[in-house]
C-alpha cells in the first residue's frame, strides 16, 4: 500500500509531540504527497490523551478514518482502548518500557524508546520530549522516508535554535538506524514514494494563518479581540502580519490592534472603528458569539460595517473548546434578539479563508452590516495542502460612501432612505468637510434622516428595508459551486470544512452504485439555486457537523439530514454508511 494509509500517533497533551508529528507531515508534503495531518487534542494544559492522524492519499482523500494502518501508541491512559483503533492488516507500535498487555491479534513492534533516547541529551526532561523525535525517525524509516527531506523538516521546525536541531537530530537518527539493525521495514506493507512535483506551486498552510493572510491583504485595518481557542492564532497571526505588511512608504504603521477585556468590548469597538471607515474585524469562537449579541444587532439596525470571525468549536456553554463542530450556524445567523438576519460566509479551505478575508470586509461595506465568517477548528488550526494564494488587486468594495463632492450635487443628505430600491442607504464617515455630511446613528427607532421616531408605520418600513437588504446580498455574496450528474436523482449539500470529505463519500456511494450530484453552500442568504437543485433531485442529503441539522432547518425543504457531531472531524466512512442505509428504504 504505497501512499495510501493513515497513521494515527497516540500520545499525551503536553508531550511534546506537536513538533515531531508537524515535521513528519512537511516532511511528506515535501515528498510531493497528497497528506493531511489532524491534531485531536484535549482542552487541559497537560496530561489528557492525544491524537494525531495523518491521512495520505493518491486520490487526494484527506477525511478522517476510524481506524488507522498504522498506529503508535505511547500513552499508558490510552493504550487498551488504542489497540481497537487498528485496521486488521494494520501494524502496532509501543513503547515496550510501558510494560502492558497487547492483544494477540495484533501485528505488533515493540520499541524500546528509553535506550534509545539515553544518548540524545543529559536531561531527563529534555529525553521524554525527544522521544517523539524518535517515532519520527522509526516510521520514517519503515514508510522509506527520505532522510535528507525529514532532516531539512526538523531544522526548519528548530531554526536559529543550534543546540534544539543537534538534539533532535541525533533523537531522530537513533529511531531511524535502530529500525535497520533489527530489519524492522522487511515485508512492511505500507510505504511513502515521493512524487516528484507533485506539490509545486502548493502550499502547507492552516487555515486560521490563510484567514489572517486575507484580512491583512483585504484592507482589514483594526482588530479587537479577546483570547479565546481556537481563534486566537488567527488574530496572533493577524498583528504579526499586519506589522509587517500595512506599512506606508515612511514605515508608519496602518493597523491597529486591541486586546479587549472581553468579547461584547471587542465587537462594541469594532462597531466604533466601522463606523468610523475603517475596515474591522474581531475574531473569536462559539462562547464569544454568544456574547457579542446585543452589539450584533446594533450594527444590523444602525447599519455599520463589522466582520466577526467565528472559528467553530463544539458547544453548547464551554462544550469541548478542543474539537470542531459546524454548531454556531442557527445563532449566527440571527444573532442579537428581535428581527435579525446576518450575512454568513463559510469558507471551505485555507484557500477560501484568505480570499473571503476580503470579501467578508467588501461586503460589510457594501451591504453596511455585520458579516460573520464560519471556520472550524479543524479547518482553523490543522494543516491542509492548499493551492498557492492570489492578491485580488482590485480596489476595495468600499460601498456607498458620500464624499464631499458628492454632497454638493445633493440637495440633502438623509442617511437612512433607499434611493436606489436595493435596501442599502447611503452613508458618509466622520470628519467629512461638508454641512450635509453629520447624522445621528441610532439603536432605537429612526427615519430615514436619522431622527428619533416611535412612528410604528416609520419603524415598520424600516425594518422591511432592512429586509430589503437580505434579498440584495442574495447576489452580491459568493454563489454555490454546483456538480450536476444528470444520470441521478440522488443529491448531497455541505458547506464549509465538510467539503473535503465529500469526494470520498460520492466515491463510496459510487462504488455502491449510487451516482450523486453535488451542491456546496458558500454563504447565507442562498440563492434560487439552491432551491432548485433540490427540486431537481428525489432524494437530497444535507451533511453538516452539529446534532440538530442547523442549516437544513434553514432551508426548511424536502432534505434529510446526515449528521457528525462527536467533536471530531467528520469520517467519510461513517457518513456514507448512513446515506446508504437510507438509501435502501427510498
Amino acid at each position: 500500500m504505497t501512499n495510501d494509509w493513515t497513521l494515527t500517533i497516540a500520545t499525551a497533551n503536553g508531550s511534546g509531540s506537536q513538533s515531531a508529528n508537524n515535521i513528519l507531515v512537511r516532511s511528506l508534503f515535501r515528498m510531493g504527497l497528497s497528506v493531511a495531518g489532524k491534531n485531536l487534542f484535549p482542552s487541559n494544559i497537560q496530561g489528557l490523551p492525544t491524537w494525531f492522524s495523518i491521512r495520505v492519499s493518491p486520490e487526494g482523500f484527506v477525511g478522517r478514518h476510524e481506524k488507522a494502518n498504522l498506529f503508535i501508541a505511547m500513552n499508558p491512559m490510552s493504550f487498551s482502548e488504542d489497540q481497537d483503533k487498528i485496521t486488521a492488516d494494520g501494524r502496532f507500535i509501543y513503547n515496550s518500557d510501558l510494560n502492558l498487555e497487547v492483544k494477540d491479534d495484533l501485528q505488533v513492534i515493540g520499541i524500546p524508546f528509553r535506550e534509545l533516547v539515553k544518548n540524545a541529551s543529559p536531561s531527563v526532561k529534555m529525553r521524554k520530549l525527544l522521544t517523539n523525535m524518535v517515532y519520527v525517525g522509526i516510521i520514517s524509516e519503515l514508510l522509506g522516508l527520505d532522510n535528507k527531506v525529514v532532516e531539512g523538516a526538523i531544522r526548519d521546525q528548530f531554526k536559529n535554535k543550534e543546540s534544539a536541531i543537534e538534539s533532535n537530530l541525533i533523537a531522530f537518527r537513533s529511531g531511524s538506524n535502530y529500525t535497520k539493525e533489527n530489519n524492522l521495514a522487511k515485508d512492511f506493507p505500507f510505504k511513502a514514494k515521493a512524487v516528484p512535483n507533485a506539490n509545486d506551486g502548493k502550499i502547507l498552510i492552516d487555515g486560521n494563518t490563510a484567514s489572517a493572510l486575507g484580512l491583512a491583504y483585504g484592507g482589514c485595518s483594526f482588530l479587537a479581540w479577546y483570547p479565546i481557542t481556537p481563534s486566537s492564532s488567527l488574530a496572533e497571526s493577524l498583528i504579526s502580519y499586519s506589522e509587517e505588511l500595512k506599512r506606508d512608504k515612511e514605515g508608519k504603521l496602518n493597523f491597529a490592534s486591541v486586546q479587549a477585556e472581553d468579547e461584547l468590548s471587542a465587537i462594541n469597538m469594532v462597531l466604533g472603528a466601522g463606523w468610523a471607515g475603517a475596515r474591522a474585524v474581531t475574531a473569536t469562537s462559539g462562547p464569544g458569539l454568544s456574547l457579542m449579541a446585543e452589539a450584533a444587532g446594533l450594527s444590523y439596525f444602525s447599519e455599520i460595517p463589522a466582520v466577526i470571525w467565528d472559528v467553530q468549536r463544539a458547544g453548547p456553554s464551554t462544550g469541548l473548546p478542543t474539537r470542531t463542530m459546524q454548531c454556531d450556524i442557527q445563532s449566527a445567523k440571527s444573532l442579537s434578539h428581535g428581527d435579525t438576519e446576518h450575512i454568513l460566509l463559510f469558507p471551505s479551505s485555507p484557500k477560501e479563508c484568505f480570499q473571503f478575508g476580503q470579501t467578508a470586509l467588501d461586503l460589510a461595506e457594501e451591504l453596511q452590516s455585520l458579516v460573520i465568517v464560519l471556520s472550524d477548528l479543524d479547518l482553523g488550526m490543522n494543516f491542509w495542502v492548499s493551492d498557492e494564494f492570489e492578491f485580488n488587486k482590485a480596489l476595495f468594495k468600499r460601498g456607498k460612501v458620500l464624499s464631499a463632492e458628492d454632497l454638493n450635487q445633493r440637495e440633502s443628505f438623509e442617511r437612512y432612505k433607499d434611493l436606489d430600491g436595493d435596501g442599502i442607504p447611503y452613508r458618509t464617515l466622520p470628519g467629512t468637510h461638508h454641512v450635509n455630511a453629520a447624522y445621528f446613528t441610532r439603536g432605537t427607532g429612526h427615519a430615514e434622516n436619522a431622527s428619533y421616531t416611535e412612528n410604528p408605520g416609520v419603524f415598520k418600513k424600516l425594518l422591511d428595508r432592512l429586509k430589503k437588504k437580505t434579498e440584495t446580498a442574495k447576489s452580491l455574496v459568493p454563489q454555490p459551486v454546483v456538480d450536476y450528474d444528470s444520470s441521478s436523482d440522488v443529491a448531497l449539500i455541505a458547506y464549509g470544512s465538510t467539503n473535503y470529505v465529500i469526494p470520498e463519500i460520492r466515491k463510496m456511494l459510487k462504488d455502491k452504485g449510487i451516482n450523486t450530484s453535488y451542491l456546496r453552500i458558500k454563504a447565507w442568504p442562498l440563492s434560487q439555486e439552491v432551491d432548485d437543485f433540490i427540486d431537481k433531485h428525489k432524494r437530497t442529503y444535507i451533511i453538516e457537523q452539529n446534532r440538530d441539522g442547523q442549516l437544513a432547518a434553514m432551508i426548511n425543504k424536502n432534505t434529510k439530514s446526515i449528521l457528525s457531531y462527536d467533536g471530531f472531524p467528520p469520517c467519510p466512512e461513517l457518513l456514507a454508511k448512513k446515506i446508504l442505509e437510507l438509501e435502501k428504504h427510498s
